[in-house]
């Protein structure tokens, strides 16, 4: 004996309602590939033309006057581009290294220092500059846009381009001197 349940013939699914979700699929799986292919092509690497992005400042930390930095206004001078976060115990390693090097070259007007705060509190974030003493500019990676741009793999990093927004070196970890930071700025100031 049939039950009413077996009676009863099954409904195709519209084939409209099929191509939704297998487009769905396919670009859920373009996006996933995407960021896979991204994430093993690692850190921007030297050579390579930094492209235009803009750093809002914090309050009392900008640069010239100017509470947002587009990286393209820069051209012509030598940028240090640090990546930190109040959080990271190896980032207090380099603080005062980073803040007597910008000491050394800001008179010059021929080096910037940009520090870009990542995934962390403004309030943290001041105390953490205060507890340094850290007066170059400096911004949050708001929405940590700028971080993913350079795919940072963590905190601190630090990237140096020429006056021509080139990428010349990248340093990953700590500095452990003053000495690293010329190292890399003067080649550039040639």
């Amino acid at each position: 004996m049939m039950t009413e349940i077996e009676r009863t013939p099954r409904r195709a699914v519209p084939l409209w309602t099929q191509i939704i979700v297998w487009a769905f699929l396919v670009a859920l799986l373009a996006i996933v590939a995407t960021g896979l292919s991204r994430a093993q092509e690692g850190t921007v690497q030297p050579g390579h033309v930094i492209d235009d992005f803009a750093l809002t400042m914090y309050n009392g930390y900008e640069l010239d006057g100017k509470s947002e930095v587009n990286f393209s206004d820069l051209r012509g001078k030598v940028v240090v581009i640090n990546f930190w976060a109040s959080w990271c115990k190896p980032c207090e390693q380099e603080a005062a290294e980073l803040q007597q090097a910008w000491t050394e070259y800001e008179p010059t007007g021929e080096v910037i220092f940009l520090g870009i705060d990542y995934v962390d509190t403004e309030t943290d974030a001041r105390v953490y500059m205060k507890k340094f003493g850290i007066r170059f500019p400096n911004g949050p990676d708001l929405a940590t846009k700028i971080s993913q741009y350079f795919r940072i793999k963590g905190v601190p990093e630090t990237y140096f381009a020429d006056k021509e927004g080139v990428l010349r070196y990248v340093h990953v970890g700590p500095f452990v001197s003053i000495e690293q930071i010329r190292s890399q700025i003067e080649p550039l100031l040639r």
